[in-house]
């Protein structure tokens, strides 16, 4: 029975693109890699590859090369034979091996050594890799996949990265959208997630966002992205409890409190008090519209009221920066 294709949420134009273009590139037996910024989803996207290939229901294995050693990383992708080094007491398959007719997705590739580079290179051109520790040729049908949160063709200028590999990995690149320019899958992800820790914390319903925790939603940066905005919804729901009301509160950082370790000393319990009593009723709300106010201005600014540089600038799309230039009322100057 095939398994079910990987679960990806989301509506924005921007993020169907890529959804798309992953999907067309699946059935092409090729190596290639998904980029992106930590928590875009990066491994759901290198696993619709798999599943919407003709590699579909053989192994789909995955390594972290950021977690491991150059020589442990070099055993697990490879295998050893008995004796190899200290502790190889008895001949181990690596993960190619394991993998063979399958597909091994690479997560964090940039973080592999010159050395081991080196060897996946090889069994990319060739198909071929001798185990640590012997000298047997080993023969393998895998595809690559490579994943990275890092500019590689960067990497490749610095002297970390092989410029051979990456020609050999870029024969197409996946480039998964931050959060932050998908506005409209802020709250449809929240939304998602919220039901999900719902029913996982055995609560009876979720009664939606209230206004405030929507504006809150879409006012953050996201720099965490998807896997941010998960920790955070999970977070509110689970502080909003057993109530029957929308959730009105967004808690973003778990950390913020009076008492936190290494606040300013002057920055007492008291006055934040005061200070919160004396916010009138729609503060926030006022609050965060100031700021993204200020923030079109300044781009508009930066640019020089180019608007798409300064839509590029915010990392918006043109129509998106439009529409925010009409809710605040901002007037551009007359030429």
């Amino acid at each position: 029975m095939r398994e079910a294709l990987p679960t990806l949420v989301g509506e924005d134009p921007v993020f169907l693109d890529a959804v798309e273009r992953c999907s067309r590139l699946a059935p092409i037996d090729r190596p290639c890699l998904v980029v992106g910024e930590r928590g875009t989803g990066k491994e759901l996207f290198a696993a619709r590859l798999h599943y919407l290939s003709p590699r579909w229901n053989a192994t789909l294995m995955r390594v972290n090369c950021a977690a491991l050693t150059e020589s442990l990383l070099e055993s697990e992708l490879f295998g050893h034979e008995a004796g190899a080094f200290t502790g190889a007491q008895r001949r181990r398959a690596g993960i190619f091996e394991r993998a063979d007719r399958g597909t091994l997705i690479l997560d964090e590739i940039a973080d592999a050594s010159l050395a081991v580079q080196s060897k996946v290179l090889r069994v990319i051109e060739y198909g071929e890799f001798e185990r640590v520790g012997g000298s047997a040729t080993i023969k393998v049908d895998v595809r690559v996949i490579g994943s990275t949160n890092v500019d590689l063709p960067g990497r490749v200028a610095s002297g970390d990265f092989r410029a051979d590999l990456l020609d050999r990995l870029a024969f197409d690149v996946i480039t998964i959208p931050p959060l932050r320019v998908r506005q409209r899958d802020i709250t449809l992800l929240a939304e998602v997630f919220a039901m999900q820790a719902t029913a996982a914390l055995g609560l009876d319903e979720f009664s939606g966002f209230a206004d405030v925790a929507r504006q809150a939603l879409l006012a953050h940066s996201w720099p965490g992205n998807v896997r941010e905005l998960r920790n955070v919804v999970e977070r509110s729901v689970f502080a909003a409890g057993v109530e029957k009301s929308p959730v009105s509160k967004v808690i973003i950082d778990p950390f913020d409190s009076p008492f936190r370790p290494g606040r300013p000393a002057d920055t007492t319990p008291e006055r934040v008090a005061s200070d919160t009593d004396n916010l009138p009723a729609d503060g926030f709300r006022e609050s965060v519209a100031n700021h993204e106010r200020r923030l079109l201005e300044r781009a508009l600014a930066f640019s020089r009221h180019n608007q798409a540089a300064a839509a590029r600038h915010l990392g918006l799309d043109y129509h998106q920066f439009r529409r925010l230039l009409k809710r605040h009322g901002i007037q551009l100057p007359s030429l």
